[in-house]
């Protein structure tokens, strides 16, 4: 029996919050930022979602109380969290997902394991298709990412926290023992602070240490975790990705560089992306009932509308895009430049008779 290698990338978006908040209000990008509540006006309560890196130099870290952030960086800006638009943003980068492969495992908002052994762009190289996915999400949201290759989930995962920010790191079979012997134990994913202390007391302080370790030695230590351990070690991690096959919505974006700032090149774009979407909802042989428009002015402000009907919405790109304009219409006035126009489709079912609306009084012209 051959076995099958697989070609895992994990993708992890850097310092996800905070880089939204930067890249929507551009006077953060040279402070330092918290994602929190700010401690002075909530009585010192409040936890760090995230902080950007000028932050994170100051020793400020996720799960950290406000309070201690503050007393860390008395510069800081602290900036409520908007989870309603990472939520948003999240969907977009997972659409981008779905133009490589649908075999994706989210983690969180902000980062999920592909599997590409086979994929979409039909390219063998993971390399490549971690190029694609860095340059896309870029394009499509001007957030950067990092991006982990590797034959397994728990080496994926090791490589994009490798090197930070927009890093692309790849391990391969080869490779993985080098790495890792040489990986601080503090970096093996699940050894946590009360782990820590633990393993300097055995002289565990990098994977050689570890590696040295007994199987039974370390389980007698840690129990399930010592198994999973002398494992990781040595490079195994058989876990798949667990993905779900049903998308929840259909999407497809596009940014403009210099930006578009008349009504026929706008009008343009909304038919060459409502035929795009019409053309993919086709192949995914999917219908839905909510159209959403979204528009990114040259101020970067962004704004979405959608549009529900009571049944499925017919697979036209004409009424696509007719919608589309309704939708435009009640949007500020585009004079003042659009950098990006997304047309989605939500509500997805699969197409099917079931779901398939019939006239009451008759069936193909003729009555009942």
């Amino acid at each position: 029996m051959v076995e099958i290698v697989r070609k895992i990338i994990h993708v992890d978006m850097d310092a996800f919050y905070a880089s939204i908040e930067m890249r929507d209000y551009p006077d953060f990008r040279h402070q330092p930022l918290v994602i929190a509540k700010d401690p002075r006006k909530s009585g010192g309560r409040g936890v760090v979602a995230t902080a950007n890196y000028l932050a994170r130099a100051a020793g400020i870290h996720s799960a950290m109380s406000a309070q201690e952030a503050l007393e860390l960086c008395k510069d800081a800006i602290f900036k409520e969290p908007d989870f309603t638009k990472y939520r948003a943003v999240s969907e977009k980068i997972h659409d981008i997902f779905h133009e490589v492969t649908d075999k994706i495992e989210s983690v969180a908002l902000d980062e999920a394991y592909l599997d590409v052994t086979e994929n979409k762009l039909e390219l063998d190289n993971p390399v490549a298709v971690g190029k694609f996915l860095q340059q896309t999400i870029w394009e499509q949201t001007r957030l950067t990412s990092s991006i982990g290759i590797s034959y397994n989930k728990f080496l994926a995962k090791e490589a994009s926290d490798f090197r930070k920010p927009i890093g692309m790191t790849v391990i391969s079979q080869d490779d993985a023992h080098d790495f890792l012997m040489a990986l601080p134990i503090e970096k093996y994913r699940g050894v946590g602070k009360k782990t820590i202390p633990k393993m300097h007391d055995l002289k565990i302080f990098n994977g050689t240490d570890l590696f040295g370790q007994s199987e039974s030695k370390l389980m007698a230590d840690f129990g399930k975790f010592g198994y999973i351990l002398y494992r990781r070690v040595r490079g195994i991690d058989d876990r798949p990705v667990e993905y779900q096959r049903e998308r929840k919505s259909i999407g497809k974006e596009r940014t403009y560089g210099p930006v578009l700032s008349d009504e026929t090149t706008v009008g343009d774009q909304i038919k060459l992306l409502s035929e795009m979407v019409a053309k993919t909802v086709k192949e995914q042989q999917k219908h839905g009932r909510t159209l959403v428009l979204k528009i990114r002015y040259q101020d970067f402000t962004t704004l979405t509308k959608r549009l529900t009907t009571t049944d499925f919405i017919q697979n036209d790109p004409k009424l696509y895009e007719t919608y589309a304009n309704q939708l435009l219409d009640e949007m500020p006035d585009i004079a003042q430049g659009v950098r990006l126009l997304g047309i989605t489709i939500t509500g997805l079912a699969p197409l099917d008779f079931d779901n398939i609306s019939l006239p009451l009084f008759g069936i193909q012209g003729k009555e009942l």
